[in-house]
């Protein structure tokens, strides 16, 4: 079995500091062995530092700091290439506001022992989201509907970030050539490694809002997500 201990979760962050200290004790309490690898983009908040002293107390946990706001799909990639160089044989990856509830990475890690790649779906039976506006709702199941229809991917929540890779899969989908800079870097990943023939398995999660601190959704990152299902069909990797 994969041991826990070979296991990480990447977290990218900015402005996140009324989240980040009571997420990773969250995630501790669960999964008490995992590393945490945070991969702040110098957050004005202190984010960063906050981590910095944590990861100076904590060898569990590690701060990749970036000289500045680059992009969620670009903080992933430099934090997967990282825990590749470290060795580690799962690598997971969640939102650093609580709307990923850590009590499922021991979900995560039990599927991974039958799957190469596991998703947390909200919209699998016994998924669901709470405390999302209507606009919001319908915003998120037609943009999850639309990337399936292009795809043809035969997953439930092709957009969702709540995810566990194993290592094997990182080291096929070739990161250096991952386009994807906002939110549509999920689905890009998730259907690089579904050409490849890797196992895919859903875990139903519920997805409540966040609670604190801004969401980070702007009209760039909108506009990329409605493109790229049509690049990735007819560009192959993306």
């Amino acid at each position: 079995m994969t041991s826990p201990s070979r296991s990480v979760v990447v977290i990218p962050t900015y402005n996140e500091a009324e989240n980040i200290l009571p997420l990773l004790a969250e995630i501790h309490s669960v999964v008490p062995e995992m590393d945490v690898l945070v991969v702040d983009d110098a957050s004005p908040d202190g984010t960063g530092t906050l981590v910095r002293d944590l990861a100076a107390r904590d060898p569990r946990v590690r701060l990749l700091a970036r000289p500045g706001k680059q992009g969620l799909g670009t903080a992933y990639v430099a934090g997967f290439r990282d825990c590749l160089d470290r060795g580690y044989a799962v690598v997971c990856q969640m939102d650093s506001d609580f709307s990923h509830q850590p009590r499922y990475l021991a979900d995560f890690l039990r599927e991974i022992e039958h799957a190469d790649l596991v998703l947390g779906s909200r919209y699998a039976p016994g998924g669901a989201t709470e405390d999302w506006s209507l606009k919001r709702k319908v915003l998120s199941r037609g943009g999850n509907f639309y990337a399936r229809a292009v795809l043809g991917i035969p997953v439930h929540d092709l957009t969702g970030g709540f995810k566990c890779f194993r290592r094997d899969v990182l080291e096929a989908v070739s990161l250096e050539t991952v386009r994807a800079e906002g939110y549509a870097f999920q689905m890009e990943m998730t259907w690089r490694a579904w050409r490849l023939g890797f196992r895919i398995r859903e875990v139903p999660i519920v997805f409540p809002d966040r609670s604190r601190g801004v969401s980070k959704l702007s009209g760039g990152i909108f506009w990329e997500s409605v493109r790229m299902p049509w690049s990735l069909r007819f560009g192959g990797k993306g």
